[in-house]
């Protein structure tokens, strides 16, 4: 199984909607987490509603810090393109996703972000599997 491990700023966007992609996806061949560098304490009702769309219950979801994962051993440690390098979160590999934060857009361009983490998440489960 393959442990892998998404972060962003406040863990209720981007890391929230990757590693619900990831477990979407990855059956029981990939375990994820996510966390945030400096976590809001809630998931964006954004992005509730986003992948509600697509039938997953995000509403299930916490936000937490890195903190939880340091000194953890991941396969794969995905940033989201915000700075976080989570250095204390022991990784295989690394990898720097550009995806720009979708707290403050439109749904229709949120959804646009949701979408763009879809598609890289297949294809790193793709990679790693």
């Amino acid at each position: 199984m393959k442990r892998l491990l998404f972060v962003c700023i406040e863990n209720s966007n981007r890391s929230q909607m990757a590693q619900a992609f990831a477990r979407i996806h990855g059956g029981d061949s990939i375990e994820a987490f996510s966390a945030g560098s400096r976590p809001s304490g809630r998931i964006n009702p954004k992005a509730v509603a986003a992948m509600g769309e697509l039938g997953y219950d995000l509403s299930s979801h916490t936000s937490k810090g890195l903190e939880e994962f340091n000194g953890q051993q991941m396969d794969v440690a995905v940033t989201m393109g915000c700075g976080d390098a989570c250095p204390l979160v022991k990784a295989v590999q690394r990898v720097d996703w550009s995806i720009p934060d979708p707290r403050d857009m439109t749904p229709e361009e949120f959804r646009g972000v949701r979408d763009l983490i879809e598609t890289k998440v297949k294809l790193l489960i793709a990679s790693v599997s």
